[in-house]
């Protein structure tokens, strides 16, 4: 029992103590019965040498009010908060029986894949119910996530410790100056590459980083990057690639490896944009209840206009292992079934542009045959018709001959007869051959297509 607290004492007049379930060197967190409502309940409160500590001080209030605005079953709930008569702020959460995850793996070894995955999709749904409240946990390790029970049995998944979460929407909050020195926050075992140079600066991508880090754990029993200093750690977290997990696991499929690599690179921009693909992506390897986690979270962070990128899962089953992840997902079947419309539309579009410019071409380019002279065109000429008509063409000089004495002339030939000033003098008809078409194409009306 901690010297600050005594098994029976009452706190806030309400409060009895039972026991300690745990003491860190800021705050402690009690198991208690409400003595009004005859409900156990845990209390969290601070240390009294942690009062002198504004960023404490404020970091307690923000976990309670991280804690309040999760409704997942998957967080552990807050009830109440107040102060204590020694000016300690408390918070009462719900009371959880069980154990958390890194002493339930301790016990029972390696998971098999699909409670693992199981266990990481729980933990996902409360980490994008809070990504969609703009909150990053930041501190996401197996010694936060408990393992309790339902009512039916069924093991349920629980988040703690937003102590050291972080606000990032518009609107929800900010942080206060308390990160100003760029200090390292969080569990350097978990910690992301970014977390590692600057607290300020990570996002949801940094949760990513670390469920990726517990998924790799639970499934081999080790976390992929150890070392004896934290100098080697910080070098081996910043530029070394994770061991194989099928090294140490050879039953574990290859695309469930590259989903966990993608957690695990070192640029934010290459892994999982948000945790609906990252759910996406490991629904497939978890039970038949896995799936529906998938979807809850991707209706979550849609509400909260947090969009899911376009076959997580698909991507994730055709990246090679040991490959960059993100390299290959812009370039996976799904995204080349979405552009196939588009291309297509485009083939017929070019395709109909280029037969129509054809055709014009075509029909504007064409010389259409020369129709032979007629009565009624020679009499609507405007200029006056002369008494001997000459053929364009060279021809040899025909003899008059007296109409009665005209030869038949065959079909393909017209017989045009000439016309004079004189009152109708009998003229001897000429065989006339067509003229050739004139080297300028006919104007064409662009309506109906005729001269």
């Amino acid at each position: 029992m901690s010297s600050e607290v005594q098994q029976g004492q009452v706190l806030a007049g309400k409060f009895r103590i039972e026991r300690v379930l745990g003491q860190g060197g800021m705050g402690v967190v009690v198991a208690a019965t409400h003595l009004l409502l005859d409900e156990r309940v845990a209390l969290k409160f601070l240390l009294p040498d942690a009062l002198g500590n504004p960023e404490a001080v404020e970091r307690f209030a923000r976990e309670a009010r991280a804690a309040v605005k999760i409704k997942s079953e998957h967080v552990a709930r807050v009830s109440d908060v107040g102060t204590l008569e020694s000016g300690s702020p408390y918070m009462v959460m719900e009371y959880l029986e069980g154990q958390d995850l890194a002493s339930y793996v301790h016990a029972t070894g390696a998971m098999a894949v699909p409670n693992a995955i199981e266990f990481v999709l729980q933990a996902c749904e409360a980490i994008g119910e809070a990504h969609a409240l703009g909150i990053v946990h930041r501190d996401l390790k197996p010694a936060n996530l408990f393992v309790t029970r339902r009512v039916d049995g069924s093991p349920c998944i629980k988040v703690l410790d937003f102590g050291i979460s972080k606000l990032t929407l518009p609107g929800v909050g900010h942080e206060l100056g308390m990160t100003k020195t760029n200090s390292v926050m969080g569990s350097p075992l978990y910690m992301s590459p970014e977390q590692m140079s600057s607290t300020r600066s990570v996002d949801m991508r940094t949760d990513i980083w670390a469920l990726g880090v517990i998924l790799y754990e639970i499934l081999t029993g080790r976390v992929p990057f150890e070392a004896e200093t934290m100098p080697q750690l910080c070098g081996m977290i910043l530029q070394d690639p994770p061991p194989s997990l099928r090294d140490t696991r050879p039953d574990i499929p290859e695309t469930l490896q590259s989903v966990v690599f993608r957690c695990l690179e070192k640029k934010r921009e290459q892994r999982f944009a948000n945790i609906a693909d990252l759910a996406a992506a490991l629904a497939p390897f978890g039970s038949t209840s896995a799936q529906r986690s998938a979807d809850r979270i991707s209706r979550v962070l849609s509400a909260a206009g947090i969009q899911s990128g376009p076959s997580a899962a698909v991507s994730a089953r055709s990246s090679p292992v040991g490959t960059n992840t993100s390299t290959n997902w812009g370039s996976s079947e799904a995204a080349k079934k979405l552009h196939a419309p588009l291309f297509i539309a485009l083939s017929v579009g070019l395709l109909a542009l280029t037969g129509s410019w054809l055709f014009m071409r075509k029909h504007l380019s064409a010389k259409p045959a020369a129709e032979p002279p007629t009565h009624a065109s020679l009499a609507a000429a405007s200029p006056p018709v002369p008494t001997e008509v000459r053929p364009t063409s060279v021809l040899p000089a025909l003899p008059p001959t007296p109409l009665s004495a005209a030869p038949a002339v065959p079909s393909s030939e017209k017989v045009v007869p000439t016309r004079t000033a004189s009152p109708k003098p009998k003229a001897s008809p000429v065989k006339v051959r067509p003229a050739p078409p004139p080297f300028a194409a006919p104007a064409i009306d662009p309506l109906d297509g005729r001269r």
